[in-house]
Parts: structure tokens; C-alpha cells; sequence
């Protein structure tokens, strides 16, 4: 007889109730979460700096409402506010993963969206959201549902009431791609008619049309496949781009118009190229940008996003030795392509493509990001200012300043020396609310 234990995936098989009883279970079996009092004072050994990379020993932090009101080693002490002590800590802004997917878990992809419902991945987000919050992420961008339209905005709407736990959200519903291209249920048998994971759109009108209906919808910004059909021919990496320029600067136009971004799945070039020269905020993954690109990358302050954890989950999931040895030579291959993005000055954003691999586990990025190069320093600021201006938070979230959102975290450590700290988290405020403590 099978044993009563069971993973998350198949919690909707077991249990067919109706999504608002199953996400009322979700929010009474989530962490207490404390609110904000009239002013509280957070204290720890040291305080993160983050624009001048300087550690301030002691640190203090004076909430009130949800809004930081001071910050430094000494902080005033109102009548009345409540302390706490959070010990040998350093505290610091709570972590943004510019590059997420609530609606994905580990285990086959394409089969999730075949096999479970929208309703049973919407409550599989809520899980994946309050575990990245509990992690110390704060904000993140949800770069496509795969499948489940707009179920994103649901999310991020409950989150934002106080229903259930999660990070600050920008949403794009299910991400835009070309007929037959990237997640357009590539591993079926096209006469099963299996939905794809993205929005067709095959060219600038269709991108319009589709652009138009997922900001009524309720996304936030919205995301394009740029690339599709990767492959490493005679030890050279190629990727087939999916939009031309032209098109691309019709989404970028229609985006603008609305007040909003897009940000592109683009493994190489020539679409790196074109979605640089359309403006997009972001090229996510970046496995290959040609030296032109990366020069108007720097020059437009567009942000490259690695997302080498996982590279590093799939080298070490592979179902085959040949799988593993291709997943390994595009790591290395993008490790190499990372140092020279890194020499050209294009500025980054941190996103690790968590979905794939288990949430709340994403701070791995950091440690890859120094491994392959990048100064612990620098993946800070990449992580909360660049981060937060991708995201359009840059005057709200990423800094500890006054009038700044009370998103705090405290880590055990100097991130500064060694950003291996950020996977010790032991305190949790966002919003003014204590989530985690």
C-alpha cells in the first residue's frame, strides 16, 4: 500500500475543491504573519549599505506603517515602539528575482500544463510564492505562467490584499511566441491539438492584438520569445530568433503607449540584436550577445539577466549522459560569454528561472554569479538597484532609505565578503509586516 505522504503536484489530484475553499486552506496553513504596529525598531549587528557597498555596524532600522523612516548604525527610539533584536545579523533589503515562474514546479513541464488544471496550478503558485518570500524575496517578475493566461494576475492581486504571503509582483500572464516556436508544445503530436504554453502572435499586428488583451487582462509588462531552437552545431552555439526588429519595435511601441515594458526570452544572436535596437528592458538568459549588442546594451542601460541556476539544475537533472554533457557545455559556454558581457560594461539584473527547481531555493544565482566573475559587491547592486528598476520600483524597494517600503531582511553574515549568506535568512519583513522572524 502506498504511503499517505504526497508532493505537491499531486495535492489538486487528491482534493477537487473549488479554488476559493482551496485557496482559504492555502491562507490558514500559511506562516503567521505579524502586522505593523505603530513604529518598530529593527536592530542587528550591521546594516547593508547597498549603493556604497558598506557595512554599518551597528544597524538600526525605524519602521512606521510600511515605510522606512530611518536607517544607520543608531536609529530614534519612539515611545512605545516595538524592538526587536535580531541579534548577529546584518540586515539588508529584501532580495528581487527578476526572472521567475510561479506556475511552473519541478518535474516535466510540458506534462504540468497537460495534467493539472489551471485552478490546481493557481494553488501550487500561492505555495511557490509564500516559499520565495520565506527565502527573503520580496519582489519578483513573473516571466509567464506557461499555460495558465492571466492566473498570474489573480495571484498577485491576493498577495497584494494581504490573502495569502508572496513578494511584490509584476506579472505578464502567458508569454508571446510564434507559431510552432518556444513552448508552443513542441513535444506533441500537432494533430492532439495540445494548447500551447504561450499566445500566438505572428507578427506586429497579431503582437498588438495580443499585447492589448494581456494588459486588460491585468498583466504588468509583458514577455516575448525572442529566440527558439537552440543547438550546438560543430561546437558552435546557434539560436533561431522568432520576431524581426521591426516587429519587436511594434510591441515595444504598443507597450510604451500603455505606460509598460517587455522583456524577452533571448538565448543568442541575431534576436538579441534586434530586441536591443527595439528597446526592450531586458534580455533574459543571455547566453550569447554579439559585441554590438552589448555595446547599445550599456548604452541604453538595458539589463542582461543570466539565470545560471538553472543551467546548473538541468546539467544535474539530465536524463542522459548526452543530455548532461550538452547541458554542461552550454554552462561553461555561457560562463565564458558572462565574463566578457561583464568587460563590455552591460549592466545586469539577477533572475534565476526558478520553476524548474524548487522555489525558495533561487539564491544560488548569486553564488554562480560570483563564481563566474561578477564581485559580490556588484551582484548586490545588480540584485537591488538594477533589479529594482527593471521591475519600475526603483524609488520604492532595494535601499534601506527613509520613505522607502519596509521590505528588511536579516541574513547571517557579510554578503558584502561572501554572498553565500543570502541563503541564510532568519528574518523576514515586507510591507511593514513581519513574515518571518
Amino acid at each position: 500500500m502506498a504511503g499517505l505522504g504526497c508532493d505537491r503536484a499531486n495535492i489538486g489530484r487528491m482534493f477537487r475543491f473549488p479554488v476559493s475553499f482551496l485557496a482559504f486552506v492555502v491562507l490558514a496553513a500559511a506562516p503567521s504573519a505579524q502586522a505593523p504596529g505603530d513604529a518598530t525598531v529593527l536592530h542587528g549587528a550591521h546594516l547593508l549599505d547597498v549603493e556604497h557597498s558598506l557595512l554599518v555596524t551597528p544597524g538600526e532600522v525605524l519602521v512606521r506603517g510600511n515605510k522606512i523612516v530611518e536607517a544607520g548604525a543608531t536609529v530614534t527610539h519612539p515611545a512605545g515602539a516595538t524592538v526587536l533584536d535580531l541579534g548577529d545579523v546584518t540586515l539588508m533589503p529584501g532580495l528581487i528575482d527578476a526572472h521567475v515562474h510561479l506556475f511552473l514546479h519541478p518535474g516535466d513541464e510540458d506534462l504540468q500544463t497537460v495534467e493539472e488544471s489551471v485552478p490546481e496550478r493557481t494553488i501550487l503558485a500561492e505555495l511557490a510564492a509564500r516559499d520565495d518570500l520565506m527565502a527573503g524575496f520580496t519582489a519578483e517578475r513573473d516571466m509567464g505562467t506557461e499555460g495558465a493566461g492571466s492566473a498570474d494576475t489573480a495571484v498577485r492581486n491576493a498577495i497584494n490584499h494581504g490573502l495569502i504571503p508572496g513578494p511584490r509582483m509584476r506579472v505578464s500572464g502567458n508569454a508571446i511566441s510564434v507559431l510552432g516556436g518556444h513552448e508552443d508544445a513542441i513535444r506533441f503530436n500537432p494533430a492532439e491539438h495540445i494548447s500551447s504554453n504561450a499566445d500566438y502572435a505572428n507578427n506586429a499586428t497579431e503582437l498588438i492584438a495580443v499585447i492589448r488583451r494581456q494588459l486588460k487582462e491585468g498583466a504588468d509588462f509583458i514577455k516575448i520569445y525572442e529566440t527558439g531552437a537552440d543547438s550546438l552545431e560543430h561546437g558552435d552555439f546557434h539560436s533561431n530568433y522568432q520576431y524581426t526588429q521591426a516587429e519587436l519595435e511594434a510591441a515595444v511601441g504598443e507597450t510604451a503607449r500603455m505606460g509598460t515594458r517587455v522583456g524577452v526570452h533571448c538565448e543568442g544572436e541575431p534576436g538579441a540584436l534586434y530586441a536591443v535596437k527595439a528597446g526592450v528592458a531586458s534580455i533574459d538568459h543571455a547566453d550569447q550577445l554579439g559585441a554590438e549588442t552589448m555595446r547599445l546594451m550599456k548604452e541604453k542601460q538595458i539589463y542582461a539577466v543570466p539565470t545560471f541556476s538553472i543551467q546548473e539544475y538541468f546539467a544535474t537533472h539530465a536524463e542522459s549522459a548526452g543530455g548532461a554533457r550538452q547541458e554542461n557545455w552550454l554552462r561553461a559556454y555561457h560562463a565564458a560569454e558572462f565574463k566578457k558581457q561583464l568587460a563590455a560594461g552591460v549592466p545586469m539584473a539577477v533572475g534565476s528561472d526558478v520553476g524548474p527547481f524548487p522555489h525558495g531555493t533561487q539564491a544560488r544565482e548569486f553564488e554562480l554569479m560570483v563564481e563566474y566573475g561578477m564581485p559580490a559587491p556588484d551582484v548586490l547592486k545588480a540584485d537591488l538597484i538594477n533589479g529594482a528598476r527593471l521591475l519600475g520600483w526603483e524609488n520604492e524597494i532595494g535601499q534601506l532609505k527613509p520613505g522607502f517600503l519596509a521590505d528588511v531582511i536579516a541574513v547571517r553574515g557579510n554578503p558584502l565578503e561572501n554572498i553565500s549568506a543570502l541563503k541564510s535568512v532568519s528574518f523576514v519583513m515586507k510591507n511593514g509586516v513581519v513574515y518571518r522572524k
